[in-house]
C-alpha cells in the first residue's frame, strides 16, 4: 500500500512538471535568441533607460550578453529599451519580436548598451535618470528567466506603471530551464552578498532618497535573504529602503517567518501579491515538501490572517484576476489593473488598503444603488477581482459593512464571513 502511494505521488509530480514544461514551451516557442543587439526605435515609441547589475557570467553569443552561469564578480551595464507606441500594444504585454531585427513599431527592441567597468561608474546614469522624487526602484526577477527576459519585463513594468523612479534591475544566474529549479535556487543563494552590496551602495548614495524593492517568484527568496543579511550585519535594514513588494513569492512560509523575525523591528513596509491558482507555485510546493508557499496562501484564513495583521504586512489577493498567463504566475505584471496599482500607489510608497481598493469600492457602489438586490450585493462583495488584506482589514470591513447595512440590511455580513 505504501509503495502504491509513493508511486501515485511520483506520477502526480511528474505530471505537474510536464504540464508546466509544456506551458513554458508554448509561451517561449516563438521567441528569437539574441534580441539585445541595438536596432533602433520608432518615432512614437517610448524609451526606458535601465541600469542592470548581474552576477551572471558573460555570454559569447551575439545579442545575449549574459547567460545562466555564475560569475565571480558583479557586472553592470546601461541599457535603453524601446517600447512600441501605445496604439500598437496592450498594457501588461511584452511584445517579443518574431524575427530579427525587430520592428520597433510593433516589437520591443534594444536601442543601446553601455557596459560599465564597475558599479561606481553608474553615477552619471543615476544623475541623468533620477526623478524629483529621488526614488529608486530595484527589481529582482524570478525562476526560469534569461537575461533579456528580465530586462524586457522590467522595462514593460516601468513603462506601463508610469512610475516616477530611477529603474535598476538585479539579475542573477538562472539557466532558464524548467529542469534547473535547484540550480536556480542555489544561484539565488550565490547572489545574496552581491544584492546586499548593491542595496547598501544605493542606500549610502546621497542622491538617493528612497528605495522600493520589487521581487518576483524565486527572486523574493533572494531579496528577503539579502535584507535579512543586512539587518544581521548592520543591526537593521537601511532606513532608505522604505518598501518591499513581493510578487508571487516562491518562499516557504515557515522560512519566511524566520527571515522576517531576523530583520528586527525597523523593517521596510512589505506588500505581497498572492494567488491561490498559481500553478508554478503549486509545483514548487509539491517538490518542496508540501509546505505552503507565501505567494499561494489565502490571507483571509487562519493562521495567516491574524499573523499578517500582527506583522503589518499588506497582502493583495489576485486569485480572481484573469490574464493571459497560463501559469497564473505573472499577474502582477500582466494585469492592467495591477500595473496601474503598482504605479499609482505601491511604487510611489503610498499605502494600499481594503478601504481604497476592492471590497470598499464594491460596497460603496452597492450603497449608491448600482446593485439590484441584496443577493447580488453579497455576490459582488465576495467576488472582487482584487482583494486587499491590510493590517486594519477587520476594522475596514466593519466600517464598510456597517455603512452598507444601513442601506440594504444585515445579510451581507454572512457573505464576507464576519
Amino acid at each position: 500500500m505504501f509503495l502504491r502511494s509513493v508511486t501515485r505521488e511520483a506520477k502526480a509530480t511528474r505530471l505537474a512538471i510536464l504540464l508546466v514544461f509544456v506551458m513554458t514551451l508554448t509561451a517561449c516557442a516563438s521567441r528569437p535568441v539574441g534580441v539585445l543587439v541595438p536596432s533602433g526605435t520608432a518615432t512614437d515609441a517610448t524609451q526606458v533607460d535601465l541600469l542592470v547589475a548581474t552576477t551572471r557570467a558573460p555570454s559569447t553569443e551575439p545579442g545575449v550578453l549574459f547567460g545562466g552561469e555564475r560569475a565571480e564578480q558583479v557586472s553592470a551595464a546601461e541599457l535603453v529599451i524601446s517600447i512600441p507606441p501605445d496604439k500598437n500594444r496592450k498594457i501588461g504585454e511584452v511584445q517579443w519580436p518574431k524575427k530579427l531585427p525587430p520592428n520597433p513599431e510593433t516589437d520591443f527592441s534594444t536601442v543601446s548598451i553601455k557596459p560599465l567597468a564597475q558599479l561606481s561608474d553608474a553615477r552619471p546614469w543615476l544623475i541623468r535618470t533620477m526623478p524629483k522624487s529621488r526614488r529608486v526602484l530595484l527589481f529582482v526577477h524570478g525562476f526560469n528567466n534569461r537575461y533579456e527576459d528580465a530586462v524586457y519585463r522590467f522595462a514593460q513594468i516601468v513603462h506601463d506603471s508610469k512610475t516616477d523612479v530611477a529603474p535598476v534591475i538585479f539579475t542573477w544566474p538562472s539557466r532558464a530551464s524548467i529542469w534547473d529549479y535547484n540550480y536556480d535556487k542555489e544561484s539565488t543563494n550565490y547572489s545574496r552578498d552581491a544584492l546586499e552590496e548593491l542595496l547598501r551602495r544605493a542606500s549610502e548614495n546621497p542622491a538617493v532618497g528612497e528605495i522600493t524593492v520589487m521581487a518576483h517568484s524565486m527572486g523574493s527568496w533572494l531579496t528577503v535573504e539579502a535584507l535579512r543579511q543586512m539587518a544581521i550585519r548592520d543591526g537593521h535594514v537601511n532606513s532608505k529602503i522604505k518598501d518591499v513588494i513581493l510578487a508571487s513569492p516562491d518562499l516557504d512560509v515557515d522560512v519566511f517567518r524566520q527571515q522576517w523575525l531576523a530583520m528586527g523591528s525597523n523593517k521596510p513596509k512589505f506588500t505581497i501579491f498572492v494567488s491561490q491558482d498559481d500553478r508554478a507555485l503549486a509545483l514548487s510546493r509539491r517538490i518542496s515538501g508540501n509546505v505552503d508557499r507565501v505567494g499561494q496562501i489565502d490571507p483571509s484564513k487562519e493562521p495567516y490572517r491574524t499573523a499578517l495583521e500582527r506583522s503589518g504586512i499588506t497582502v493583495i489577493d489576485l486569485t480572481a484576476v484573469k490574464t493571459g498567463d497560463k501559469l497564473n504566475h505573472g499577474k502582477f505584471a500582466e494585469s492592467p489593473e495591477v500595473v496601474r496599482l503598482l504605479g499609482d500607489r505601491l511604487i510611489a510608497g503610498q499605502a494600499v488598503t481594503e478601504s481604497n481598493v476592492g471590497l470598499g469600492d464594491r460596497l460603496g457602489a452597492v450603497a449608491l444603488g448600482t446593485a439590484q438586490t441584496v443577493g447580488s450585493a453579497a455576490s459582488i462583495a465576495v467576488s472582487t477581482p482584487i482583494l486587499v488584506f491590510d493590517p486594519n482589514t477587520r476594522q475596514n470591513y466593519k466600517g464598510q459593512i456597517d455603512r452598507f447595512n444601513t442601506t440594504v440590511g444585515n445579510t451581507v455580513t454572512t457573505a464576507v464571513g464576519q
